[in-house]
């Protein structure tokens, strides 16, 4: 069916998976686990670039960036993609598609994802009284009661002392593709409350899911569940063009 094509004797859609799998790991640090799985019935479907459908699982991702993500899960069926990009190591869509996914993101992710240079280079524009804010040591508990927790050590300006910022609140989508902040209740004396409503408003803008999206891709999320230590997203992925790796994903 397949002959005079470098298959090896494989099947075509394995050979269009490890593809795949090798292009979408390409554009993380690392991965514990990455598959893709692509199926097309018949399998001659695919000299035409005709796939029924499409799944990635992976776990353990660590983004350029230094984000992180525990698993994600995206499902998507009646893909068209450029047959003969493949032996070329790439993958080109012939036309846009839109995945179902599922995100988790472990209490662990979430403070390390706060603690690095995107994520605090992002926090330190917010000026508070005209001075600059140096973050430290930003850590996020995922509370029983649903509520998540953030603590950190912040200096304003020059200032000697950092002020120890406190503060629980719960998470709410706005407009499918914006997380917020909501129901906030602050800790500590009237200057750290004063602070940590400055540094809400400035997160509440920040939190806009495009601005973390890898190139040619949108999210929108339509449920966030909170159990077990976890943070988890339901939503779709809109992808324009198969995302590369470039200043937006690895700034």
């Amino acid at each position: 069916m397949f002959g005079g094509l470098p298959f090896s004797g494989q099947g075509g859609d394995r050979i269009v998976s490890k593809a795949v799998t090798a292009a979408i790991a390409a554009l993380f640090e690392r991965t514990e686990k990455l598959e893709a799985n692509v199926r097309a019935e018949p399998v001659a479907k695919l000299l035409q670039g005709s796939i029924d459908s499409f799944e990635l699982i992976s776990n353990s991702m660590l983004m350029y960036n230094g984000l992180r993500i525990e698993s994600m899960e995206l499902y998507l069926q009646s893909v068209a993609i450029d047959f003969g990009a493949i032996f070329q190591g790439q993958v080109k869509l012939r036309q846009p598609t839109q995945a179902t996914m599922r995100v988790v993101l472990t209490q662990d992710d979430l403070t390390t994802s706060f603690n690095t240079p995107f994520v605090i280079d992002k926090l330190q524009r917010l000026q508070f009284r005209e001075q600059p804010l140096h973050f430290q040591n930003t850590e996020m508990t995922l509370n029983d009661d649903k509520s998540l927790r953030i603590q950190s050590q912040i200096q304003i300006g020059n200032a000697g002392e950092p002020v120890a910022v406190d503060f629980t609140a719960r998470l709410q989508t706005e407009d499918r593709r914006k997380i917020r902040f909501v129901d906030v209740t602050y800790a500590g004396e009237a200057a750290a409350v004063e602070l940590g409503q400055a540094i809400v408003a400035h997160v509440n803008q920040l939190l806009d899911l495009d601005k973390f999206a890898l190139d040619g891709t949108q999210l929108r999320v339509d449920r966030v569940r909170q159990q077990k230590q976890q943070l988890i997203f339901y939503g779709i992925a809109q992808i324009e063009r198969f995302p590369r790796r470039d200043s937006k994903s690895a700034a």
